[in-house]
């Protein structure tokens, strides 16, 4: 019976994909395997020897402490692209409003809505909140992930001219660009070319502040900003300042600050983005069977600390091995099969930075002191052994 601790309210489409039979489910459950969560924050949360795994319900991980749960061998997983559809149209919404002060009208018609003649009113009013059309202009999108693409590919269909930079981006991103999209060769031509400026980029060490007084120097009067992926990303007082020059034109982000909220160019909206019964559905599906991959076959993906690692559904007895990235590893593992006489049916090994982990099939008997054995080699962060005759 797998033991999983839920520590939000996780979506039932999500829970539903627990066999009920072997697992486990609930928010009281103690001496988890794993951990499925959205938002809380487990930085100072205690992890028991049992726990092999957290799943987070959604793309962020800012609330888990990554480094740690590598050092124990705990695979922490999120959920990559499962909301990028409910964001993408939430950022698309914000590109309108910041065109038009669709916001500004809609207060106005609310403040006047005692007004006996405000049918009469709205047409002399009305000039008041005009914008521009957004077919023409240029958007330029940092950061060409799931959300990035998705966004790229909404704006070329709108008319609009697509300036995206991403130095680091993937195949599958490129493979699903709108052949439209224009490659930027660096993050100032995106900023210099751009009416306006969204950022789908995590946040790091390399990325906080990327908005900040000298890059705003590099773009055009007036831009409009908007932000959907993480508030720190922007500098607060070099976009306050910016506003007030009139440098930048708008900025619309969903991390409002108390500072930013009573800036009148300032659309603040309260973290929207993924607030989908469809996006959180994703989520935790997706979650969920990640989950299950790890913990019944030893498959990972989608992890940020792990490697990507999958051998499809356990034949047998499988010996699953997390290891320091360090020479002859795989070469220690395979002698104390072998000196055990127990046969290799097939083996995987993957590593991603310090790093690695192995999954191997074996035909043969296991025993607890071959577990052992492997676990006591110098450089092993966990071993464990999943159907057949398996010894944890």
């Amino acid at each position: 019976m797998f033991r999983i601790r839920t520590l939000n309210k996780i979506s039932e489409a999500g829970l539903r994909e627990f066999p009920t039979d072997t697992y486990l489910v609930g928010a009281d459950v103690d001496q988890a395997d794993a951990l499925l969560v959205r938002s809380a924050d487990l930085h100072e949360m205690e992890f028991g020897p049992q726990l092999q795994a957290i799943a987070r319900a959604g793309a962020g991980v800012n609330n888990i402490p990554t480094d740690r749960c590598s050092e124990s061998g705990i695979v922490v997983f999120n959920t990559p692209g499962a909301n990028a559809n409910s964001v993408k149209e939430l950022v698309l919404a914000g590109l309108f409003l910041a065109a038009r002060d669709i916001h500004g009208g809609v207060q106005w018609v609310r403040d006047n809505a005692g007004s006996a003649d405000l049918e009469k009113t709205v047409e002399t009013e009305k000039k008041r909140f005009a914008g521009h059309e957004v077919m023409g202009k240029t958007l330029g999108v940092v950061g060409l992930g799931a959300i990035g693409v998705m966004v790229s590919n909404a704006a070329v269909s709108l008319g609009m001219r697509v300036v995206g930079f991403d130095p680091f981006i993937s195949v599958e991103s490129a493979w699903g660009l709108a052949r439209e999209v224009e490659r930027a060769r660096t993050i100032e031509d995106v900023f210099r070319e751009s009416d306006y400026i969204t950022l789908h980029v995590p946040l790091n060490d390399s990325t906080r502040g990327m908005i900040n007084s000298e890059t705003i120097r590099h773009m055009k009067p007036g831009v409009r900003i908007l932000n959907f992926a993480r508030g720190p990303l922007a500098d607060e007082e070099a976009i306050l300042e910016a506003l007030t020059a009139g440098q930048v034109g708008g900025y619309l982000t969903d991390f409002p600050t108390s500072r930013l909220a009573a800036h009148d160019r300032v659309l603040g909206i309260p973290h929207l983005g993924a607030s989908t019964v469809e996006a959180e559905d994703n989520c935790a599906v997706m979650a969920v069977r990640q989950l299950r991959a790890f913990l019944e076959n030893g498959i990972i993906r989608n992890s940020v600390n792990f490697p990507e690692c999958a051998l499809g559904v356990a034949p047998g007895t499988r010996i699953l091995v997390a290891n320091r990235n360090i020479p002859n590893m795989v070469g220690q593992i395979t002698t104390i099969l072998a000196e055990n006489s127990i046969n290799i049916a097939d083996l995987l090994n993957r590593h991603r930075g310090e790093l690695a982990y192995n999954i191997i099939d074996i035909e043969g008997h296991l025993t607890p002191p071959i577990v052992d054995k492997l676990r006591a080699i110098d450089g092993v962060i966990f071993v464990r052994a999943i159907g057949g005759e398996a010894f944890q």
